[in-house]
């Protein structure tokens, strides 16, 4: 990017119980809630491919990483359960107008745990906006060997009332993101979750050095600097019955282990804000949401709701590890267990920590921080919290 000068299954072994199924614990109900897919806008994303030169794809992408990480030593600022820290380049660490927000890993996308030979890392990050100009938000993929990493734009493509593509940012707060097969599934708060194709992942030619501008125009296509776009494929709408609420999708994490897998979701609430856990089948042969009638999935609550402030959770060997947020300079708390029933590990990440990820061979939690000069991508080893 052109940067300016200046600013398995839930709960223990054998708690599952499947709605309808008598004498089991119902643990996940029916709630009255519906996710409405969209129709792909395949035909626009095709034509923006023609205006810049083709599709990149991942591999392009992860031979070009641009900007260097590093690793920072653990301490009592990082939290007592963290054991590895990988801190942004100093523009990222201090930028006050991206803010990340959401993570997930290669051992998402795929069994093996790599993609392209790689073990990779992708945050969500969301933009604060600056001059009146809202630039949306965008994925940040990192490679874990050489801690190099380089920042896409999400961006919606459409066709104008005249007939014209027309390019904007996607303004959501992009709260957590799953890497699914060759998808990512972005969380949009209360408008549900947005859905992207790693295959029409694009380079923007030439020197891309208008970081306040987007479009299409004759001069070329402007993307706030950015040097690569990723388009929404599609979108799945949150929808809820008459008396029911609508679930807000704060952030979302991928459980595998699962069968079938599922998207786990939940809701960051303070006050009088719920905070619900649910979880979102998906098919395993396309690592989509299952739909039933009329292109339609329902997501299923949880009985128990999580903790107030929570920012990421994810299912690891079956159970809930939740992460909670206290502010930019108090340490956050990792609460572990079984909803209803989580035990609260005080201090145990960082200031400002956000989204949970898993990965399953090496038995690590990664979240990451979004405080500027407070940023960092962090592991923590389950088993040192909850060896259960």
């Amino acid at each position: 990017m052109a940067r300016p000068a200046a600013p398995g299954a839930p709960g223990e072994p054998g708690e599952r119980g499947e709605p309808g199924t008598p004498g089991a614990p119902q643990e996940w109900q029916a709630g009255g809630l519906t996710l409405r897919r969209t129709e792909e806008n395949l035909a626009e994303i095709d034509e923006l491919a023609q205006v810049l030169g083709g599709r990149a794809g991942l591999g392009e992408l992860l031979g070009d990483l641009r900007f260097q990480a590093r690793r920072s030593l653990p301490g009592r600022l990082l939290g007592r359960a963290v054991d590895r820290a990988i801190a942004f380049d100093s523009y990222d660490q201090r930028d006050r107008v991206w803010w990340p927000q959401g993570v997930t890993t290669s051992a998402d996308a795929s069994d093996s745990e790599l993609v392209a030979g790689r073990r990779v890392l992708v945050t969500s990050w969301y933009a604060k906006p600056v001059d009146g100009v809202h630039r949306g938000s965008r994925l940040t993929f990192l490679d874990l060997e050489t801690l190099r990493y380089r920042h896409v734009l999400l961006v919606d493509v459409r066709r104008g009332s005249e007939g014209a593509l027309e390019l904007s940012g996607v303004r959501i707060h992009a709260g957590g993101v799953v890497w699914a097969g060759p998808y990512l599934h972005v969380a949009a708060t209360g408008r549900g979750f947005l859905t992207f194709h790693l295959d029409d992942l694009m380079r923007v030619p030439g020197d891309n050095e208008r970081p306040d501008e987007i479009g299409i125009e004759d001069r070329g296509v402007a993307s706030f600097g950015h040097h690569h776009v990723l388009p929404v494929r599609s979108a799945y709408r949150a929808e809820a019955e008459e008396g029911h609420e609508r679930l807000r999708y704060s952030f979302l994490s991928l459980d595998r282990s699962s069968a079938p897998p599922a998207l786990v979701v939940g809701e960051y609430g303070r006050g009088r804000q719920t905070t619900r856990l649910a979880r979102v089948e998906l098919d395993p042969a396309t690592w989509l949401p299952a739909l039933g009638a009329q292109d339609a999935a329902l997501p299923l609550l949880h009985r128990a709701a999580g903790p107030r402030g929570m920012q990421g959770v994810v299912v690891a060997r079956g159970r809930h590890h939740v992460s909670v947020s206290r502010g930019p300079w108090t340490p956050g708390s990792l609460h572990t267990g079984t909803p209803g029933a989580l035990r609260e590990h005080r201090w145990a990440l960082p200031m400002g920590p956000e989204d949970l990820a898993y990965w399953p061979s090496t038995d690590r939690l990664w979240t990451v921080t979004e405080h500027p000069h407070r940023r960092w991508l962090v592991s923590v080893p389950r088993a040192r919290l909850d060896p259960a």
